[in-house]
């Protein structure tokens, strides 16, 4: 049985005041140490709206708490900032699941990207200042209102960057970088496999590939993807529900390809080895084979397992082929990760990447946000936004990357004008 259950209501904001708690995760507001801050973060406690995962299982598992919490005290070289907008990633989805090692047992704040506004700074913080827009990751705690992170794991957003810009392009890019050009060494006139191409990490990989000349794109996504995903640089699109892949691309490019980006394992993993060409490149980043429904699936995580592909160094050196494995989470915050993101900043502002946003959901909700991911139904980034959601909003759904704040400014002013329109229509 796959746990498979119907989408759960949100519940409603449990109040919770306990100042004195231990934070659950290490971007969580602290009480510690003293520091440096605003005199307006100092004069007022906060109230913080967080998503907690209190348990592994369905969506109900992750609750939206609002918490009380006493004037920050913030270490030498961290900084508060107020979170405008949040990533949801395919890690959320496992570690709901208890599938992701480096998430802290329930309850814990999940998250590991977003982006807001520096509120507050400690001792020894010399490159921002109170006001900077910036791009924050974390390993986990960036699903709240209020996050204190060290100030070395903040980017500042570049001024035409949106925050749901700025919250989307973190994880799948420096995933999608990493993977082309740290370890496949992306050059000239190579092919490359993108397995679920309309995701995140799939759009991040075929924006970046196309800053290479003559690089071929094989990109697997249902048929109703195709179009967007061909415009957006997919050479060959192949419906993965109704084709076999591997016989798609033999048919095109009969040696294969030279770099295989494999989130799905199992058995897939072993199809993408077989269609490498010579001194080709496999990269292991994931294992979506695993969720299959809401809850943990032990039949599925068991049948992926038991059709990973196993070689040993013989074979490796018989076929001339290499198998890499990469996870983000486990990239220490050095020299390479800084200057990673800075490289992807620059090709932002350069035009040649551009995180597409598919959908924005409240904190409210997240059920639906996770449904949308786990039904594979996004074409690019789902956002989360902290900001309590107005009755009269619906969740934006395919919206134009950039283009969510200047949507939402110009339905609120068409309401507006409606309504001065039906008071004048009254009066006459």
């Amino acid at each position: 049985m796959s746990g498979e259950e119907a989408p759960t209501q949100q519940e409603e904001p449990e109040q919770v005041k306990k100042p004195d708690e231990p934070p659950p995760a290490a971007s969580d507001v602290k009480q510690e140490s003293g520091g440096s801050s605003s005199p307006a973060a100092e004069e007022e406690p906060l109230s913080c709206r967080a998503l907690v995962l209190t348990g592994y299982g369905g969506y109900d598992k992750i609750k939206l708490q609002v918490k009380t919490l006493q004037k920050p005290q913030l270490k030498a070289g961290e900084v508060l900032v107020r979170v405008k907008a949040c990533g949801l990633n395919f890690a959320e989805l496992l570690g709901r699941q208890g599938l992701y090692e480096l998430l802290p047992n329930p309850p814990v704040t999940m998250g590991m990207e977003g982006s807001g506004v520096v509120e507050a700074l400690g001792e020894d913080v010399k490159d921002r200042k109170v006001g900077d827009r910036v791009i924050v990751m974390s390993r986990s705690g960036m699903w709240q209102e209020v996050v204190v992170v060290p100030a070395e794991s903040t980017f500042p957003m570049p001024e035409e960057m949106s925050f749901e810009e700025a919250a989307a392009l973190p994880i799948n890019y420096m995933t999608a970088y990493m993977m082309l050009f740290e370890m496949a060494n992306l050059r000239p006139g190579k092919s490359v496999l993108i397995h679920m191409a309309a995701g995140g990490v799939g759009i991040a990989a075929t924006q970046l590939c196309q800053t290479v000349q003559d690089v071929t794109i094989f990109g697997t996504a249902s048929a109703s993807k195709h179009e967007i995903i061909v415009q957006g640089g997919v050479t060959h699109p192949i419906d993965y529900r109704t084709k076999d892949y591997v016989s798609e691309i033999r048919k095109i490019s009969p040696n294969g390809v030279n770099i295989v980006l494999d989130p799905l394992g199992g058995s897939d993993t072993q199809k993408g080895f077989s269609l490498l060409k010579p001194m080709g490149m496999l990269i292991a980043f994931g294992a979506a084979n695993c969720v299959t429904g809401q809850k943990k699936n032990f039949l599925a995580v068991a049948k992926t397992w038991y059709n990973q592909l196993s070689l040993n160094t013989v074979k490796l050196m018989q076929t001339n082929k290499a198998i890499s494995g990469f996870h983000l989470g486990y990239v220490p915050v050095d020299e390479l990760f800084t200057s990673t993101m800075f490289k992807l900043l620059e090709l932002y502002k350069q035009g040649k990447i551009k995180p597409r946003i598919d959908s924005c959901y409240h904190f409210e909700e997240v059920a639906e946000a996770m449904k949308r991911m786990h039904d594979r139904q996004n074409i690019g980034k789902v956002i989360l936004l902290p900001d309590p959601k107005k009755r009269e909003e619906k969740p934006e759904s395919d919206a134009e990357a950039g283009g969510i704040v200047e949507q939402n400014e110009a339905a609120v002013s068409e309401k507006k004008e409606e309504a001065t329109e039906e008071v004048k229509a009254e009066k006459d």
